[in-house]
């Protein structure tokens, strides 16, 4: 099987990269930038094709898709920067990447009768009350300018297309890129006493593990709507920030070990631009009653990804 794969520059699409790579399946990688630069030394991409693309350019989506002669595209490029998304300047283009450029690309994948697997977020839901959201529900009523884009892009997805994949994920870190994990090691450097939230409770998602489960779902026809992040519990934003400032320590970085973090609540705070989700708690049955296999505990996923940071 040959697969497109849209932002390979980031942390997901460059590790579906190199998941494609170590199976020995053709990949195609693209991103906006004229040259694929922003990945590790060694890694597999570099071996594979890669191509500019400008996923809102339907004429250009349609060009590089076709030449590409690819079976099956995996789509991760979007704008995730959440904050960024409410400014009223950013708006329109938020919409045009996450939801016109998502068309687009489901566009060319019905006239080419092409598998395509959508990467979306619990976002698209508005995180109320302390059930698990499942993959199947329909009651969207996102709560920013990020979720509605996205969620407009699934439904760009689902009305066009009936061989797809939409896999909603949630607090997603991976080598390759910014994240939660960086952040939090980085102000540990800085500070001895750090405020994170405790009232927003969620799994994280590492784009390692992610990848094999994409790779795994885009060979099958076991199309629909999925929910992936790794296993180990429900936790919330300070729990993951003490998991992460515990396992430094034991890997030797005990300058950790001098850092306080206090939990507050989101009003407590009180600092971003776009309303975040109390509740991002994801159902994941879905993946084993489709013989899928779970993502390992985030705990384990963290100390793998930073012996990999090492």
């Amino acid at each position: 099987m040959r697969v497109f794969v849209t932002g390979v520059a980031g942390q997901l699409g460059h590790d579906v990269m190199n998941e494609l790579a170590a199976r020995e399946m053709e990949g195609v990688g693209s991103d906006l930038a004229p040259e694929y630069s922003g990945i590790a030394d060694g890694s597999a991409v570099t071996a594979m094709p890669y191509v500019p693309m400008d996923i809102t350019d339907a004429a250009s989506v349609e060009k590089v898709i076709t030449d590409a002669n690819v079976d099956a595209v995996i789509h991760c490029a979007a704008w995730t920067a959440v904050d960024a998304a409410e400014e009223e300047e950013n708006q329109p283009k938020v919409h045009k990447i996450n939801a016109v450029g998502t068309e687009n690309i489901a566009r060319i994948c019905k006239k080419r009768d092409l598998k395509m697997l959508y990467l979306s977020t619990d976002y698209v839901f508005d995180g109320q009350g302390e059930t698990p959201w499942q993959p199947d529900c329909k009651d969207y009523r996102p709560l920013n300018v990020y979720g509605q884009s996205k969620l407009d892009g699934e439904l760009a997805v689902s009305s066009l297309l009936d061989k797809y994949f939409i896999v909603r994920i949630a607090w997603v870190f991976g080598k390759n890129g910014k994240n939660f994990i960086r952040t939090m090691l980085n102000l540990g450097q800085k500070y001895d006493t750090i405020r994170v939230v405790n009232d927003q409770i969620g799994t994280p998602t590492y784009t390692f593990d992610l990848a094999r489960l994409l790779v795994d779902m885009i060979v099958t026809d076991k199309y629909g709507y999925y929910h992936a992040t790794n296993e180990g519990g429900y936790i919330s934003w300070y729990d993951f920030t003490k998991e992460i400032f515990r396992q430094a320590c034991a890997a030797g970085h005990t300058e950790y070990a001098k850092v306080h973090v206090i939990p507050v609540t989101t009003q407590e705070y009180g600092i971003s631009k776009a309303a975040r989700p109390f509740n991002s708690r994801l159902d994941k049955h879905k993946l084993t009653e489709m013989g899928f296999s779970l993502l390992p505990a985030w705990q384990d996923a963290l100390a793998r990804y930073l012996k990999e940071l090492e």
